[in-house]
């Protein structure tokens, strides 16, 4: 599974257990000092609660990752 962090933001994210699209990549988690990524992050489910909450995000951490396309990256969660 390897792929350039900037190309994520144009992936959706698919929960293969109920089928559930959880939307865009929004952002990238990495540890710095190996230069891993760690984990993904798409946003939240509801977007009203969005407006009254400042964290909302889903953190999708690396090993739930089970396949990444050209546009599609399948997660078990």
């Amino acid at each position: 599974m390897q792929d350039k962090g900037l190309d994520f933001k144009h992936k959706e994210v698919v929960n293969i257990s109920d089928g559930k699209r959880l939307g865009y990549v929004q952002d990238v988690c990495a540890d710095l000092n190996t230069g891993m990524i760690t984990s993904i992050i798409v946003p939240g489910s509801n977007k009203i609660i969005n407006i009254f909450s400042s964290n909302n995000d889903i953190e999708i951490p690396w090993k739930n990752i089970k396949c990444i396309g050209d546009d599609l990256i399948l997660v078990e969660i």
